[in-house]
């Protein structure tokens, strides 16, 4: 799943598709999570280990895994949100110039 679409915008059907994008083998698992908890991009954004563990994620390594994919989203965005403010449009906000 590209990321043309801002991952805070992300729907849970949206955030399926990317978890099944990185881990195919763990699908089940956080299939039924995801779908449970209405996880959308805004809430991934925000999992942290504890989480995970919640969400059915038990393996130290796999959270780890999990864990450093959404630090990587979590630095696109935010790469995405001082694009727009330099470039003096926000999406999300009161202002545009």
């Amino acid at each position: 799943m590209g990321l043309s679409k801002r991952v805070s915008s992300w729907s849970v059907e949206e955030v399926l598709e990317w978890v099944q994008d990185q881990y195919p083998t763990h699908m089940g698992t956080l299939h039924e999570a995801i779908i449970k908890h209405a996880i959308s991009g805004r809430a991934l954004l925000r999992l942290k280990d504890h989480h995970l563990e919640l969400l059915g994620v038990e393996a130290e390594e796999q959270q780890q895994n999990i864990l450093q994919d959404l630090l990587l989203l979590r630095v696109h965005e935010e790469i995405n949100e001082l694009n727009e403010i330099s470039s003096g449009v926000r999406t999300v906000g009161v202002w545009k110039q």
